[in-house]
């Protein structure tokens, strides 16, 4: 997932676009892991974590971005895509001393009472807490000279129907929401889902766009 849009308050608002190869496998959110009951996701099935994890019944979310920085050894290297499964089921972000078997990443774990980001560029691990309000998350972190943040932020700030947001023509502009670009090899890399959560003490609720649906490739 590319970018995390969060509004804190009494109802915790989440929307995540995740942008990945048109070509890598994935099935729609599902309870698919039953190491981690409870916990619902799209998943990514080469390597079969996912992007945004919701735990109702702890009225918590957890998003997954990747990030910046140094890679990690291919010998020992593991998949991102178990860390907000474990964030969503357990309420807890992983310890920054276990962390560099990980390519870089930015790992969002929400509930009701606060919202903290971990960021590991591969050598050093930062948490913090988002402010009150809205706020975007992309590949390079909390970052408000990101092209898309500048151009996105306002528009969710002041917008209360997120989801006219998302309807924009795909594009290849860096500030782009919702993006398609065909890569040298002839890839074509895309927004190829869009997931809104709502949190409240009374419930959660879950939307799931597939940007597929419609579109070659």
């Amino acid at each position: 997932m590319c970018t995390l849009i969060v509004r804190t308050g009494r109802r915790l608002s989440l929307m995540g676009v995740r942008d990945e190869l048109a070509d890598r496998p994935w099935e729609g959110p599902g309870e698919h892991w039953p190491e981690y009951p409870g916990v619902i996701g799209g998943r990514d099935l080469k390597a079969g974590g996912t992007w945004l994890a919701v735990n109702a019944a702890g009225r918590r979310a957890a998003a997954l971005l990747n990030g910046r920085g140094k890679a990690a050894d291919e010998r020992t290297k593991v998949s991102r895509g178990d860390l907000a499964l474990r964030a969503a089921y357990t309420g807890e972000l992983p310890d920054g001393g276990d962390l560099r078997d990980y390519d870089p990443f930015h790992l969002v774990l929400a509930d009701l009472t606060r919202v903290r980001l971990l960021s590991w560029d591969g050598e050093r691990a930062a948490v913090s807490e988002l402010p009150q309000g809205t706020s975007m998350v992309v590949n390079t972190g909390l970052d408000p000279d990101s092209e898309r943040v500048v151009a996105y932020l306002p528009r969710f700030r002041d917008s209360e129907r997120w989801g006219e947001l998302i309807k924009a023509e795909p594009s290849a502009d860096p500030g782009a929401l919702i993006v398609r670009h065909e890569l040298p090899d002839g890839r074509i890399f895309a927004s190829l889902s869009v997931m809104e959560v709502a949190i409240a003490r009374e419930g959660v609720t879950y939307d799931f766009t597939d940007l597929t649906a419609d579109r070659d490739g």
